[in-house]
């Protein structure tokens, strides 16, 4: 039954954040956490729901370069997690916190 629940979970998590403001909102929050692994998951969750070839061909990636960049010990660089952001219809900015 867990089984069920956790791919029934993940496919809805999916279906959500193929909406750009609530993949923006998840993003967000994974890197409130301030940490790099859960931000990267929550990248990869996102580029699932919106498809990663899709993805690799807007962003001018190649796909399994794609994969690896996403995997636990992945390590985009700047570069390729803006055309990542960008390819989905996101920007990064910078806030103060004072």
């Amino acid at each position: 039954m867990t089984g069920k629940l956790t791919n029934d979970h993940q496919k809805s998590l999916l279906e959500t954040l193929k909406d750009s403001k609530e993949a923006a909102a998840y993003l967000n929050a994974a890197l409130e956490e301030g940490d790099n692994e859960l931000f990267l998951l929550a990248l990869k969750n996102v580029v699932k729901a919106w498809g990663v070839t899709k993805i690799a061909k807007k962003a001018h990636l190649n796909r399994e370069n794609l994969y690896k960049m996403l995997s636990e010990k992945g390590n985009p660089e700047f570069t390729s997690l803006w055309a990542i952001l960008s390819s989905i219809g996101l920007k990064i900015s910078i806030d103060a916190t004072s």
